[in-house]
């Protein structure tokens, strides 16, 4: 079977609420992650926890459970404008994300990077990265018989159970 026929008879599951969020379906303001920043009551907001430079937050719409997104609160669209405070600052919460979702979630594995432009998959024009927790046996029998992934875990609740681990790693 060619790679067109395999997609083409492809099954997919389709979150409802990303697919207008994917066609601009959003709060009606600038910039989405800068709407978090301010505290917009018209924008999702699942920070975890700031700093000074950055913000770590929740994704909206995750990949997998724990999938966090960490970005300047200056709104900057290339990772070139990124100052060395800006990129060491979310090189460290980066990694303290990671710390606690290896420690809290048993978490063997990570993907992180960034989506720049529109042609890489970039749907918000402020840059952010993503850090996606990677779980030993997560393919599930959708996964294997439809190509299709389900995320099991409520954003809002992560989110919820997140800020604690976060405040926790603190002490």
């Amino acid at each position: 079977m060619s790679s067109f026929e395999e997609h083409s008879i492809r099954k997919n599951l389709f979150s409802v609420g990303k697919l207008g969020y994917a066609k601009g379906d959003r709060p009606n303001v600038e910039c989405i992650l800068c709407g978090v920043r301010d505290r917009n009551e018209i924008v999702p907001n699942l920070t975890i926890a700031e700093t000074k430079l950055s913000i770590v937050s929740i994704n909206l719409f995750p990949y997998n459970p724990g999938h966090i997104i960490i970005f300047p609160k200056r709104h900057i669209i290339s990772y070139l404008e990124l100052s060395d405070e800006e990129a060491l600052d979310i090189h460290q919460l980066t990694q303290k994300t990671m710390r606690i979702l290896e420690k809290q979630w048993k978490v063997q594995g990570f993907n992180t990077g960034y989506n720049l432009g529109k042609n890489s998959g970039g749907s918000i024009p402020h840059i952010h990265e993503h850090i996606v927790p990677r779980f030993p046996n997560e393919a599930g029998f959708l996964d294997v018989l439809s190509n299709t992934r389900i995320v099991i875990y409520e954003p809002y609740q992560m989110w919820e159970d997140l800020k604690k681990l976060w405040v926790l790693e603190e002490d």
